[in-house]
């Protein structure tokens, strides 16, 4: 079963010394999921993932559990993989791509509602390194430069 929460943070500000009042609505999505099986899509596994506007966290075991956390900044390309056991099922896995040291990529495997998952983990990720101006600071993976195009003497 897909929890999707909004989560409101409410601000009131009082200004200068009448009695007008400003109030702040802010409101944050977040998406609750569990790994699903195949077979009718059932969420009978141990494996959660929460996906909050600033953190993808995955919750994974029964008896030893894991939390692997991953800033939404991190995340690099989101991908949505389909397979015809998964349509069948109305499930789909989520690949992201992450500049995480610990997991360079992470699997949403089976879950319901892949593709607005999907489409929020780009939306937020990108809006993550707006905000932490880490936008130029990603290896885009560009081609070195020739050997003829080096100037020899910066080496010498």
């Amino acid at each position: 079963m897909s929890e999707e929460k909004e989560l409101s943070v409410i601000d009131v500000k009082e200004e200068g010394k009448g009695n007008a009042h400003s109030v702040n609505m802010e409101v944050k999505k977040e998406y609750v999921e569990r790994k699903r099986w195949l077979f009718l899509g059932l969420p009978f596994t141990f494996t959660k993932y929460t996906i909050t506007e600033d953190v993808l966290t995955i919750n994974k075991g029964l008896l030893k559990t894991s939390e692997n956390d991953c800033y939404m900044y991190k995340v690099t390309d989101v991908e949505l993989l389909i397979s015809f056991w998964e349509r069948l099922a109305g499930l789909g896995t989520i690949r992201c791509i992450t500049g995480d040291k610990t997991h360079p990529e992470l699997f949403i495997q089976h879950v319901c509602h892949s593709k607005e998952i999907k489409n929020f983990i780009l939306q937020k990720s990108e809006a993550a390194r707006i905000k932490r101006r880490t936008v130029n600071m990603q290896d885009i993976g560009g081609m070195p430069v020739p050997p003829e195009m080096m100037d020899v003497d910066e080496f010498n």
